[in-house]
């Protein structure tokens, strides 16, 4: 019995020795099997040894060292750009940015700093220098000094172009560069102007640059800008002055603002006082009927109050200005009767009951109060004529003259005015006869616009 026990260990001891050795040669094909992971994105898994994920670290590093690099390539363009914006200065009127190869002397050599800003000159701590500008100096012995820098304006001056009131040879420049031009000249040549004034005594000339024009097959262009400068010597006392005035070449506006059609628009307003001592013509303009309210009744000798403003219209510098304002029985304008309101601008003279202009100014509370005009007339109704009574001399009997009961429709002539120091673009009412006749001569409306109201009617007082 012992000797089955010691037998069955011993088989068994055998039994796993075997075992233990055939793991130990099934080890070393393990390498074998990364040959598999050609199998469908086995790698790409939670990487099972730790072996696979060392190889990859260095796979991400070379993206690490890159993004570094990405700040420097969005700044680099933009530190180049920041020297650039001092630059701009150099397009100013004055500037004392000039490149040491272009500077002239401006003064003695000795000058002192103060000094040289009084001369209109630049100092950059050891020389005084006439900076990118035009510069005027007037001397003791009456002499201009103009020098005119090339980058005084952008286009560049063609220094080539100048001149001044007179053409004689005193009026060449003394001296040119590729960036300045010098003129030194009495204050009597030149066609200088000399005026005076109370212990002042002027000297006045005018600077000006020409442009060329190229001409085509087609048509003509240039790409100069013409300069103009007015410089004065002022002599007052024993002290000088030197002033130079830029002349602006902006052609004045055209007579009717903003190119388009002009639409205006013709409302009735319907404001009612609602308190005590209120007046009726204040607050009228508060509100304004709707087109659900027309045809309007009124009845006789009813204030009417009519507002004509601009539509679509922002421009704060034009004024609406009326010409003949009229009523008529029939929406066409040139429908006869016809009735006067205003002529002019200006009311009726041969309407016993006046029409009323009303102002529209900043206390109106509106946006543009120019683009408004407003008046009020009392309501009338046109009258039928009888038949010629051969009595009274073919005259028609106004005893058979009786109301029409119609509509009455309101049409004005509108206008865009430019105000100019002439002209206010405001009605000139109550004149002298041949002022106004004067005034409409001068006066051309050439642009206008007719714009006419909805029905009102006429209505027998209760």
């Amino acid at each position: 019995m012992a000797m089955k026990l010691i037998c069955g260990c011993l088989l068994a001891l055998a039994l796993l020795g075997c075992l233990a050795d055939a793991q130990y040669f099934q080890k070393p094909q393990q390498p074998q099997q990364p040959q598999q992971p050609q199998q469908p994105q086995a790698p790409k898994y939670p990487p099972p040894p730790p072996p696979p994920q060392q190889p990859q670290a260095p796979k991400y590093q070379p993206p690490q060292p890159q993004t570094p690099q990405a700040p420097p390539k969005k700044y680099t363009p933009q530190q180049p750009q920041q020297p650039k914006q001092p630059q701009q200065p150099t397009e100013v009127f004055h500037s004392c940015e000039v490149a040491d190869h272009f500077k002239i002397q401006c003064g003695a050599p000795d000058i002192s700093a103060s000094d040289c800003e009084t001369i209109n000159c630049c100092f950059d701590g050891r020389m005084c220098y006439y900076g990118k500008s035009v510069t005027l100096q007037c001397t003791k012995d009456a002499q201009f000094i103009v020098v005119v820098a090339r980058d005084a304006t952008l286009p560049n001056i063609d220094l080539e172009s100048i001149s001044f009131y007179g053409n004689d040879q005193n009026c060449a420049p003394v001296g040119t560069t590729s960036a300045f031009a010098i003129y030194q000249f009495p204050v009597t040549a030149c066609g200088t102007l000399m005026t005076e004034e109370p212990g002042v005594i002027i000297y006045e000339n005018r600077m000006s640059s020409s442009f060329e024009v190229a001409i085509g097959p087609a048509g003509a262009i240039t790409r100069d800008s013409q300069y103009e400068l007015l410089v004065q010597c002022r002599y007052i006392g024993t002290s000088i002055e030197a002033l130079v005035i830029e002349v602006g070449l902006v052609p004045p506006p055209p007579p009717v603002a903003a190119p388009g059609p002009l639409r205006v628009e013709l409302r009735l307003a319907n404001g009612e006082c609602a308190t005590k001592g209120c007046v009726e013509e204040q607050v009228a303009y508060n509100s304004y009927y709707l087109d659900s309210d027309y045809p309007v009744t009124k009845v006789l000798r009813d204030p009417v109050y009519v507002e004509v403003r601009i539509l679509e219209r922002t421009d704060p510098n034009i004024v609406l200005t009326l010409g003949r304002c009229w009523a008529t029985a029939d929406p066409y304008p040139h429908s006869i009767p016809q009735w006067d309101l205003l002529i002019d601008g200006c009311p009726y003279r041969d309407d016993r009951y006046l029409s009323t202009l009303v102002p529209v100014d900043a206390s109106s509370g509106l946006m543009y109060p120019t683009h408004y005009r407003r008046f009020i007339f009392k309501m009338f109704t046109f009258v039928g004529t009888g038949p010629a009574n051969p009595g009274k001399g073919g005259a028609a009997d106004p005893e058979i003259m009786t109301p029409l009961k119609e509509k009455v429709y309101i049409h004005c002539n509108a206008a865009v005015c430019q105000p100019s120091l002439g002209n206010n673009c405001e009605p000139r009412c109550f004149r002298k006869r041949r002022d106004i006749a004067a005034s409409f001569q001068r006066s051309s409306r050439p642009e206008t616009t007719v714009v006419t109201s909805q029905p009102i009617v006429f209505i027998d007082s209760q």
